[in-house]
């Protein structure tokens, strides 16, 4: 993969990271393709689709207040992006639900979010 690729997927997910944590859905959205293969991390399995991903953050939202906070980049050998994740969730009460550390893991396309995967 070549740097300037890289820098520029770095770059978007950087803005990605930002935009959810204002719960600007439909910006996160415009990074990624139609088909996208997003992880359900609320309810399990995936979800395919802008349409898909947007309803589920939706549903997300009305429930829990997560905050990600990227901490660290690498491309890994087969062309995805791994990041390091600060990830805080509290419940709409303000109840603290989760406090950790995890991975999520990116494939592009055509310049665009292809998938995601959560690694612990």
């Amino acid at each position: 993969m070549e740097l300037q690729s890289v820098s520029a997927e770095i770059d978007m997910l950087r803005g990605v990271y930002a935009a959810f944590n204002r719960r600007e859905i439909e910006t996160v959205l415009k990074s990624m393709h139609d088909n996208v293969d997003w992880p359900n991390g609320m309810e399990g399995g995936r979800v395919l689709g802008k349409a898909a991903v947007r309803d589920y953050w939706t549903r997300q939202f009305e429930v829990l207040d997560p905050q990600v906070e990227p901490q660290n980049f690498r491309a890994e050998s087969d062309g995805r992006i791994a990041v390091d994740v600060h990830q805080v969730v509290h419940d709409n009460n303000g109840k603290l639900l989760v406090d950790h550390m995890v991975q999520h893991v990116y494939e592009f396309r055509d310049s665009l979010i292809q998938s995601m995967e959560i690694r612990p």
